[in-house]
C-alpha cells in the first residue's frame, strides 16, 4: 500500500465534491506512450483560448470531471486545456479557484495553480491558502510550458496508468530536464518508489530535495521510500523534521497527521496498535467506515489499548452523525480510568449538542491540550452559552495568543468583538476553506451592512460547500427581502425551514 496512490484521486475528486463521468460519456483515449512523447514536443500555444461563456456550479463539477478523467488518461494536453477553460470561465468564486489552484498543483500544472489563486478577490484570504500550496507542492524553478506538460504526462502515467516503469525510464534518460528540474527528480523518485528500485528512488528524491529542501511534498515522498526500505523506523526521525515546518492552513496541516499515522501504522510490530494506527489514518482521510471496521478489529483485551481504539471509534461515529454510538464509545473509554482528552472532546460535543452545557464545560476542559487549541475553543463558546462572556474572551486572546491556526477560536472573537468581526472570520475562512459556519457569518456580515453584492459572493460559497445547508436558503430569503421581493424571499424562507424546522429566525420571518 503506498500513501501516493491511496490518497490522491480521492482527496482531489472529494475537494471538488464530483467524481468522474462515465468512460461511455467521452471519447475513447489511449494513454499516450511517454517514450515516443520527448520533452519539448508540445507546444502549448496549440491550447485554445478559454471561451467566455460562464460555468456555474454544476457546470464545474461535470467539467472538472471530464478533465480529470482525460488526465488520468494521459490526456494531459487536453485535460490542460479543460482545465484552463474552467479557471477562466468560472463564475467569480473564491472557493472554486482556491480549490483549483491547489488541485492544480497537486498534479503537476503549477501555472494553472497560479492563475487559479491569481483570480481569487480576496488576497488576504487567498494568500493564507497560496503560501501552503507553495510550501507543500511548487519546484523551485517553475518548468517551461512544454516541459511542465511533459511531466504531468509522466506524472500521470506513473500514478494512473499501466505504464509507470516505462514512464519513469523515459524521465531518466532526459538528464537536460534532471539537471534543471527538481520536480523532475521527484517524479523520477515517485516512479522508482512505484516500480520497487527503492534504492534509485532515494538517490533521485534525495537529488530533489537537495535543491529544494523545503519543499513538503518532496519531505513526505523521501519518508515513503524509506518506509518501502529496508530500515523503515528510519523515516521517524524525518517525520519529526517534516512535523516542525509550520503551516497555516487545516487542509495541508492534515496532510501532514495523515502521513503520520501511515508511518507509524508501517513501522509499528504490534498488531494491535498498528489496526489503531491505520484506523486513525482512514479516519483522517474521511474513510470512516474503513476506519470504524479496522479499529473494530483493534479491540482487545488490553485497557489501555481499548481506552484509545474507544476514543478513536468515539469521533468516527460522531463525524458520521451516529451520536449514540458516539457517546457509548466515549463513556467506554472514559470508563478504563486515566485520562483520555479523545474521548473527553466527543463527549463534551455531544453534551454541548443536547444544550447540556455545565456537563460540556466539564468534559472540555479535560480535553483542552497544548498542542491543539480546538477543545479550548470549544471551551469559550461553553462559557459563552453559560453567559460568562468575559471567561470566553479569556480563553480566546490566550488561543489567538498561542496558537495561529486555530479558525474556530477566530470565529469566537469575530462573534464577540463586532469591530473586528469581518477580519478574524476572514482569516478563520483563510485557516479552514471549508469551514461554513464562518463563510455563513460573513454573508450575514454583509447583510447587516446593506452590502448585497458581497452577501451574494459568500452564500455562492456555502453553497458550494454545501447545497443542503438551511442557512444558504434563509440568507437567500433575507436578501430578496432586502431587494421587496417578498414572494421570492418567502420561497426560500419555507425551504430554509424544509431543512431545520427549529429555526426560529425563519419562523418570525414567515410569521409562524
Amino acid at each position: 500500500m503506498k500513501i501516493k496512490n491511496a490518497i490522491i484521486y480521492t482527496s482531489i475528486i472529494a475537494a471538488i465534491g464530483c467524481y468522474p463521468a462515465a468512460a461511455s460519456m467521452l471519447d475513447y483515449i489511449n494513454p499516450a506512450d511517454p517514450a515516443n512523447t520527448p520533452s519539448g514536443q508540445y507546444n502549448t500555444e496549440d491550447i485554445l483560448i478559454p471561451q467566455k461563456a460562464k460555468l456555474t456550479r454544476n457546470d464545474i463539477h461535470n467539467h472538472y470531471a471530464i478533465g480529470m478523467q482525460r488526465f488520468m488518461q494521459a490526456n494531459v494536453k487536453s485535460a490542460y486545456m479543460d482545465f484552463k477553460i474552467m479557471i477562466e470561465t468560472i463564475v467569480p468564486n473564491d472557493y472554486a479557484y482556491l480549490k483549483m489552484a491547489d488541485e492544480m498543483a497537486e498534479i503537476g500544472f503549477f501555472t494553472l495553480s497560479e492563475d487559479a489563486a491569481n483570480k481569487a478577490s480576496d488576497k488576504d484570504i487567498a494568500y493564507t491558502q497560496s503560501e501552503d500550496i507553495k510550501q507543500f507542492y511548487f519546484p523551485k524553478t517553475m518548468l517551461e510550458p512544454d516541459d511542465e506538460i511533459y511531466l504531468a504526462e509522466i506524472y500521470s502515467n506513473i500514478i494512473y496508468n499501466a505504464q509507470s516503469k516505462e514512464a519513469t525510464a523515459e524521465l531518466i534518460k532526459n538528464t537536460a530536464l534532471l539537471a534543471k528540474s527538481d520536480y523532475a527528480n521527484y517524479l523520477a523518485a515517485l516512479g522508482l518508489l512505484k516500480t520497487g528500485d527503492i534504492k534509485n528512488a532515494e538517490i533521485y528524491i534525495n537529488t530533489a530535495l537537495k535543491s529544494n529542501p523545503d519543499n513538503l511534498n518532496y519531505q513526505k515522498l523521501k519518508i515513503e521510500i524509506i518506509l518501502q526500505g529496508s530500515k523503515p523506523k528510519n523515516a521517524l526521525k524525518y517525520l519529526k523534521v517534516l512535523k516542525e515546518n509550520k503551516l497555516y492552513t487545516s487542509e495541508y496541516i492534515k496532510k501532514i497527521n495523515q502521513l503520520e499515522q501511515y508511518t507509524l501504522y508501517k513501522t509499528e510490530k504490534n498488531e494491535t496498535l498498528k489496526k489503531y494506527h491505520l484506523g486513525y489514518y482512514y479516519f483522517l482521510l474521511e474513510e470512516y467506515t474503513k476506519a470504524a471496521r479496522t479499529l473494530q478489529g483493534a479491540i482487545t483485551t488490553k485497557k489501555k489499548t481499548n481506552r484509545e481504539v474507544y476514543a478513536l471509534l468515539s469521533e468516527v461515529y460522531y463525524m458520521q452523525k451516529e451520536y449514540e454510538k458516539a457517546e457509548n464509545f466515549a463513556d467506554k473509554s472514559l470508563q478504563l480510568g486515566g485520562k483520555n482528552k479523545q474521548a473527553s472532546f466527543i463527549m463534551g460535543k455531544i453534551k454541548y449538542r443536547n444544550k447540556d452545557f455545565k456537563e460540556a464545560l466539564k468534559y472540555f476542559k479535560d480535553a483542552e491540550s497544548k498542542s491543539d487549541a480546538t477543545a479550548s475553543a470549544w471551551l469559550a463558546m461553553t462559557y459563552e452559552r453559560l453567559g460568562s462572556s468575559e471567561k470566553a474572551k479569556e480563553i480566546n486572546a490566550k488561543i489567538l495568543k498561542e496558537h495561529s491556526d486555530c479558525a474556530l477560536a477566530y470565529y469566537n472573537v469575530a462573534l464577540q468583538d463586532k469591530e473586528r468581526e469581518y477580519e478574524y472570520l476572514k482569516k478563520a475562512v483563510a485557516i479552514n476553506l471549508t469551514f461554513i459556519d464562518g463563510w455563513a457569518a460573513l454573508t450575514q456580515n454583509a447583510i447587516d451592512k446593506n452590502n448585497i453584492d458581497k452577501a451574494r459572493k459568500y452564500l455562492a460559497i456555502v453553497k458550494y460547500i454545501d447545497e443542503n445547508d438551511f442557512r444558504y436558503y434563509y440568507y437567500q430569503g433575507l436578501i430578496y427581502k432586502m431587494k421587496g421581493l417578498t414572494q421570492d424571499a418567502n420561497f426560500y424562507f419555507k425551504k430554509s425551514l424544509t431543512i431545520n424546522p427549529d429555526n426560529e429566525l425563519v419562523k418570525k420571518e414567515l410569521g409562524i
